[in-house]
């Protein structure tokens, strides 16, 4: 008897034991399925911002774009308003819906070009110097401005007096200033005086240097084109080059010190917001991965994304014109895969990666609707067939 109870004993012990080190083996096993970066290439970039409640992502990550393009240039670290851009483009896009007839887009959004255009006619300011906000509000909130805008240019629209007169644009005018505050003239910064666009040229900086880039079959291959996407409002033209060249392109920069601006796509699920990673799984997300989970998103297979994959989820709308993001690295998991570093406009509070996402080589091919660049980071042979 007291031979058995020691046996139940020993095999006791053995099965804790057991188990303990089944569950470290099945922790590291966890452990190595989760996705681990390794940063290939980084540049230096500006601190993250918030956009807050608005739409005005383009705004923002071309503002943190060319913040990111002055400290290249040697030019010093600048915080850049991007209430700026929204102040001086809204008036645009109200007289553009307004000779439309209303039959075009009218709303918050825009696209990098939007800000390039505002520089090169209005220049450019310091956030300290206009923030965007009059009112006591530790936030950027835009709900009840963008109604009221639109409410306006659709009252217009309906020429309710038999005829539009020259009056509404200063309503748009004011109704601006009220909400962002009126636009400096001139303003003191860092002990000198400048106007706006006095600050564009002490940077040095030339907007005409940054190109826009796309890639869709439906149009040529190298030739300048109109991308048809609703907040291509200005109908600024994209040169169009096959999607490998686009890839080759972003990589070329992030090895050469530039960053590159980003629009695409985030409606997919695989755009996991808890986990701050983009990816293009051959399962479904919910097959792979548990989203509502706190725990680390695993290592899944993805999609071999090609031309035509592109074009199909672009022409059924599946692939639209979400959001601009900021690439400023370009890293790899423990598998080798690319992603790329990517600086956002949501802030860090309870992001995974303080504001920064990993997106993987797949998504940027499949979701990309285009990129900005500086003209200097285009490989040359591209640059040939451009005629750039």
């Amino acid at each position: 008897m007291r031979l058995i109870l020691r046996f139940q004993k020993v095999f006791l012990i053995f099965l804790i034991i057991s188990s303990v080190f089944n569950a470290q083996d099945k922790k590291k096993k966890e452990k190595k399925e989760q996705y681990e970066f390794t940063m290939i290439y980084q540049v230096k970039t500006t601190p993250v911002k918030d956009q807050a409640k608005t739409n005005t992502c383009w705004s923002f990550a071309t503002t943190s774009f060319i913040e990111t393009e002055l400290i290249r240039m040697g030019k010093g670290e600048h915080i850049l308003s991007p209430m700026w851009n929204v102040r001086f483009t809204y008036p645009k896009k109200a007289l553009n819906f307004v000779r439309y007839n209303g039959l075009t887009n009218f709303g918050p959004g825009g696209q990098a070009h939007d800000v390039m255009n505002v520089i090169k006619e209005y220049g450019l300011v310091p956030e300290e110097v206009y923030k965007g906000i009059v009112i006591n509000e530790n936030e950027h909130n835009h709900g009840e401005m963008d109604a009221v805008l639109k409410a306006i240019v659709e009252t217009v629209v309906r020429k309710k007096g038999g005829r539009i007169t020259p009056v509404w644009q200063k309503v748009i005018e004011s109704t601006l200033d009220i909400y962002l505050g009126v636009p400096p003239k001139e303003f003191y910064y860092k002990g000198k005086l400048y106007t706006p666009k006095s600050f564009v040229d002490s940077l040095s900086f030339k907007p005409d240097d940054y190109i826009e880039l796309t890639s869709f079959t439906h149009h040529p291959f190298y030739s300048k084109i109109d991308l048809e996407i609703p907040d291509n409002w200005s109908k600024d033209l994209y040169y169009n080059v096959p999607i490998d060249e686009l890839m080759r392109i972003i990589d070329y920069a992030l090895e050469n010190g530039y960053s590159v601006l980003w629009d695409g796509d985030i409606s997919e699920k695989s755009f996991d917001k808890k986990k701050c990673i983009a990816i293009v799984p051959i399962d479904t997300l919910e097959e792979t991965n548990e989203p509502d989970k706190e725990n680390d998103i695993k290592l899944v297979r993805e999609k071999f994304i090609n031309q035509d994959m592109r074009q199909e989820t672009f022409d059924n709308q599946t692939t639209t014109d979400d959001h601009l993001m900021h690439i400023v690295g370009l890293a790899k998991d423990q598998n080798g895969t690319k992603y790329y570093y990517t600086k956002n406009s949501w802030g860090t509070k309870n992001k995974k990666y303080n504001g920064y996402w990993y997106i993987s080589e797949s998504y940027v091919k499949l979701k990309a609707i285009a990129i900005m660049v500086h003209k200097d980071a285009i490989p040359k042979d591209i640059k040939v067939k451009l005629g750039i």
